[in-house]
């Protein structure tokens, strides 16, 4: 039976009570322990996290300085100008960090308190804007030992805001900010305990965390792709990605001012095809909007599921397909968009510029299949519409069928006849657009069947992915599990 709305409220109030019960007791486990001992700098949001250790009791055991630099002047004197001139960013962070930890070392005597663990926390935020145009967004990170005297280790996070209000907004940060201090401290030893702590009495409506970023010593044996791959995984983002490095990067910043051209695959592993759509892609679409390699990216896209296996992650599968990305120099996105036309909208938040697509003839079908948008309303024309309104190029890598005969969007036979108009309206209008000077042998060439043979052991697998990719294989022995 359906609750009344004072039972409703009665509810609320319980939920809001044990919640700030349950904060209070980790920020007062905090203070009462002697050893913990730091500075909070906030910007941007309030002083939310300080606020709870505060009100907490015993504060003075913990907080050596609560502060936040609100005018820029002043933060500018504190932690200098950035050179792009913002302010929410990670490049500031770490100054903020830089310089707060540095205060910590000079000014504390440690000889007066030799079993002192030190840390920094500090945020820099801008929550929603007055027109509610812009959700807000903050970058948020802790620099801590775990040992005395020990090297310091870091936690940097990016959340994006999804509440429509600023005082909701404060509190959620205020929140998160407690978990990530006790998670600093308490579960430092798992990090994927440590990342499903840090939505603790808050929901994942509430706001997303699209990067994080662990180092120092305490985390020396942990892989940020794979925390990457966790966020997506327990629906923490919607999308995550790295880069050549294999660091964790920021896909607002990424995808900034920039054309996109994204390539979605299974990568298992990336073959000489799949370099030769993205080559051969990249040159047509460069050309026909008179684009250029300095104001485009290219993204190598993972769906969570070309990732599962049987049901399941297979981590080690899918570091296998990263490093091969990323040894190739590639940007490589995790996400858990099923439909193209989510990761085009996704795209498009944080670029206003081209958007294109590089697909072989099968995923061209699978577009335009009716039965991939039957929980929109309005169906395939609603899908089509999403995918296509931003003026969204698709380029197509042509497919050789068993008599040899080659197809591409031109002589395409579609699920569905009855749309033939409304493909071809898109051919018209140049949205689908063939990739020309393919090469005719390597059409035979598919990722699953070159993970047979490395699995198989027949050799010339080799010959059908580049020469570095198939010297990493050997040599790191990737792809090695048959039932993978």
């Amino acid at each position: 039976m359906a609750n009344t709305f004072a039972e409703d409220l009665i509810l609320g109030g319980d939920r809001i009570i044990e919640q700030k019960q349950a904060l209070s007791d980790k920020t007062l486990k905090i203070n009462l322990n002697r050893n913990i001992y730091g500075s909070f700098a906030e910007i941007g949001a309030g002083q939310e996290t300080a606020r709870h250790f505060f009100r907490a009791g015993a504060a003075s055991r913990t907080i050596a300085k609560a502060m936040s630099a609100y005018d820029k002047q002043f933060s500018d004197a504190i932690y200098s100008v950035e050179d792009d001139g913002r302010y929410v960013t990670e490049s500031r962070l770490q100054k903020m960090l830089d310089h707060e930890v540095q205060l910590l070392e000079e000014r504390l005597d440690h000889n007066n308190n030799p079993d002192r663990i030190y840390f920094s926390y500090a945020n820099t935020v801008a929550t929603i804007d007055f027109a509610k145009k812009f959700k807000g967004h903050g970058w948020v990170g802790i620099r801590f030992q775990n040992e005395p005297k020990g090297e310091f280790n870091e936690i940097i996070i990016h959340i994006q805001f999804k509440e429509n209000d600023v005082l909701l907004q404060q509190r959620t940060l205020g929140i998160l900010g407690v978990n990530l201090i006790y998670a600093a401290f308490y579960q430092f030893h798992d990090p994927k305990k440590l990342i499903y702590h840090l939505y603790d009495h808050l929901d994942k409506d509430q706001l997303e965390i699209d990067t994080i970023n662990f180092s120092g010593p305490a985390f020396k044996n942990v892989d940020n792709r794979l925390m990457s791959l966790f966020l997506v995984k327990n629906g923490m983002s919607d999308a995550v990605m790295f880069a050549p490095n294999g660091k964790n990067i920021l896909p607002a910043n990424t995808l900034f001012r920039k054309n996109v051209l994204l390539l979605r695959g299974s990568f298992r592993p990336v073959t000489i095809v799949n370099i030769n759509m993205y080559q051969k892609s990249l040159q047509q679409f460069l050309q026909k909007n008179d684009l250029t390699d300095e104001k485009t990216q290219v993204i190598f896209e993972i769906t969570l599921n070309n990732l599962l296996t049987l049901g399941e992650l297979d981590e080690q599968d899918f570091l296998d397909r990263a490093e091969l990305l990323c040894a190739l120099g590639h940007t490589v996105m995790i996400s858990n968009f099923k439909e193209y036309f989510k990761v085009v909208d996704y795209i498009w938040n944080y670029s206003k510029e081209k958007i294109a697509l590089t697909i072989g003839v099968p995923s061209l079908l699978e577009i335009f299949d009716a039965k991939h948008y039957t929980e929109l309303s309005g169906g395939l024309f609603e899908g089509l519409g999403r995918l296509f309104k931003h003026g969204l190029e698709i380029y197509v890598y042509p497919l050789l069928e068993d008599d040899d005969k080659v197809i591409n969007s031109k002589n395409i036979t579609l699920h569905d006849e009855r749309i033939r108009a409304i493909y071809d309206y898109f051919i018209t209008e140049n949205q689908i657009i063939d990739i020309e000077n393919y090469e005719l042998k390597n059409l035979k060439i598919f990722s699953h069947k070159v993970l047979h043979k490395i699995q198989h052991n027949e050799e010339s697998w080799t010959k059908e992915v580049p020469d570095m990719v198939a010297k990493l294989i050997k040599e790191n022995k990737l792809f090695q599990n048959k039932h993978s």
